[in-house]
């Protein structure tokens, strides 16, 4: 039985301190580094940069960022928002006496210019949407300028197919030197270049995400996603493990009988497990020689309380978790479908100044002999130490 880990540590911003407006926290929770925001020119532009090759420009009339001193201790509005922020859309909400009256939010198909439009939006997708926010970090990133990372999952319950709707980006708040309140909100999407209001990239980008898409109502692996691009998912997973076998290609099928034959019952207990998804190939090298076949196990079993395979060829593997970058596409996965679409994630990935492991994941929802008419998505293992520090 061995143990494989898809990357190291993450980065992750130093511990704060505790902040009072309504309420106070005892310490911020761990969130994930990024690259660094840059300022341009004078106190009216901001370049924003999430990516090595992508910047974003924004004319910022709302928010001084070069007044007179002011007393304003900014550390702990960093840790207000590590305490506030989470509340976006749950009972309690956020605390509106943070916010100047007259608070500016934009987003690239969103704006309001007070707080009570701004209130209203955040009850419109809390009553439509059911949003998941995950915040992942918030520094000061100017004079008067704070900036947030998170992640927002959404499930739209008008449809009756409640299609989920993900976005990640960033948040860009000004205070008021005047009231030390927060007089702005801007927010930048990922998996859009064009930010500014009123943005047709972002609608259409709502749009696609309305589609039916689905995959079997079975067990996954658990997973967290820190980034959405255009071209590609950046996604935590948690530990899990698989029962594998040799294969002969990524997309093949040789060898699924055998490791589909432990979970029905060919065992040393004779255990019959549940089915999960997907099915994973996953290749070990650069020109894919060395390929396993992998079915993902139950999240509640462990190592010690399995039972052992019938077949001196099958073994168990728990896979530690980690970071990989994915990209979705659906249609019969022909070899060389598959590998084109890995070349295509590989480019992207070191144009956005990744670096991607050796190796890929071809993971199908269907069993491979039904390939037909399924959803699958690839994953490329990225490398912990690089990938920590580029991506949110």
């Amino acid at each position: 039985m061995a143990s494989t880990h898809l990357c190291h540590q993450i980065s992750r911003p130093p511990p704060g301190r505790t902040v009072s407006f309504r309420r106070l926290t005892a310490a911020k929770p761990p969130g994930i580094s990024l690259p660094t925001y840059k300022h341009v020119g004078n106190n009216r532009s901001l370049a924003v940069r999430t990516q090595t090759h992508l910047k974003w420009a924004l004319r910022l009339s709302m928010v001084d960022q070069s007044p007179p001193t002011s007393t304003i201790d900014m550390k702990q509005l960093v840790n207000f928002l590590y305490d506030d922020l989470p509340h976006l859309f749950d009972d309690q909400g956020i605390d509106r006496t943070a916010y100047d009256d007259q608070v500016k939010f934009r987003d690239p198909i969103t704006k309001h210019d007070s707080i009570g439009g701004y209130l209203f939006n955040i009850s419109l997708l809390k009553n439509l949407f059911r949003p998941d926010f995950q915040l992942h970090w918030v520094k000061q990133t100017g004079t008067y300028e704070i900036t947030s990372r998170w992640t927002m999952v959404m499930s739209f319950i008008l449809l009756p197919w409640k299609p989920e709707l993900v976005f990640t980006g960033t948040s860009v708040m000004g205070i008021n030197p005047a009231t030390g309140k927060f007089c702005s909100h801007l927010d930048f999407w990922d998996s859009i270049q064009k930010n500014d209001y009123f943005s047709l990239e972002g609608l259409w980008d709502v749009i696609k995400q309305l589609r039916i898409y689905k995959t079997p109502d079975l067990e996954t692996p658990k997973y967290q996603i820190l980034k959405r691009t255009a071209n590609y998912e950046v996604r935590k997973y948690s530990p899990f493990i698989v029962v594998e076998t040799n294969g002969d290609k990524l997309s093949g099928s040789s060898g699924f009988n055998d490791v589909a034959g432990y979970i029905f019952g060919k065992n040393s207990a004779m255990e019959k497990i549940p089915m999960t998804t997907p099915v994973f190939t996953q290749a070990f090298d650069a020109d894919k020689s060395k390929v396993s076949i992998q079915v993902v196990l139950p999240l509640e079993k462990e190592m010690s309380s399995l039972p052992d395979p019938d077949q001196e060829d099958i073994s168990l593997r728990k896979v530690e978790g980690g970071i990989a970058a994915v990209s979705k596409f659906s249609g019969k996965p022909m070899e060389d479908v598959v590998q084109e679409k890995e070349k295509v994630l590989r480019s992207n990935l070191i144009r956005d100044g990744l670096k991607p492991k050796m190796g890929c994941l071809l993971a199908r929802y269907n069993d491979p002999g039904r390939t037909w008419s399924f959803i699958m998505e690839r994953s490329t293992n990225m490398a912990g130490g690089v990938f920590a520090g580029l991506v949110p």
